[in-house]
């Protein structure tokens, strides 16, 4: 593997991680509802589902954009990219931590899409920028599968004290992806 593979990868993982620690979030919180271990294996399975379609829809656009606008569509992709991690920072310190819904039937589609929503942005600025699409979508269904059981399984054990904090970091991360993207070195 070359640097240049290596610092993809890397990119990817930790991007990955930060989309997952909002599924965290939310699962940390949803735990708390006292879930069956055969919900949480579905909630995290269709999260992951979520965290590949989404990404993959955002992936496809992103690539017809940045086919047409050519070096703007950087610029377009860092801008998204800083608004998702504001975004993200700035909802983790909302006071309500409690779940909307519950996720069973409808419910779970709703909290898959919730939890997933931010994925397709990414995808969209990943698709500008040209990232490998198989590598991505798989590395943010898996991710997001596993933050997502983990905040479940955590939920059960102690309080929502960790969500906020977890979301804000997952935010950071992607800001700083999106300076990256507009100040390239």
């Amino acid at each position: 593997m070359d640097v240049v593979t290596i610092g993809e990868w890397l990119t990817l993982w930790l991007m990955s991680f930060a989309l997952g620690m909002d599924a965290f979030s939310i699962g940390l919180g949803m735990g708390m509802l006292q879930l069956r271990l055969r919900q949480i294996v579905k909630i995290g399975v269709v999260i992951g589902l979520f965290h590949i379609g989404m990404p993959l829809a955002g992936l496809m656009l992103g690539k017809q954009i940045s086919s047409h606008f050519g070096g703007i569509a950087a610029i377009i992709g860092g801008c998204l990219l800083l608004l998702l991690g504001l975004q993200m920072i700035r909802s983790s310190f909302k006071p309500e931590n409690e779940p909307f819904v519950n996720p069973v039937g409808f419910g779970l589609l709703l909290f898959a899409v919730s939890a997933s929503l931010d994925s397709f942005s990414v995808g969209l600025s990943l698709g500008i920028y040209g990232a490998r699409t198989f590598l991505t979508i798989f590395m943010f269904g898996i991710m997001s599968m596993m933050l997502t059981w983990g905040g479940l399984m955590m939920g059960r054990k102690v309080q929502n004290w960790l969500g906020s904090y977890s979301e804000a970091l997952g935010g950071l991360i992607l800001l700083a992806f999106g300076i990256k993207l507009l100040f390239p070195l």
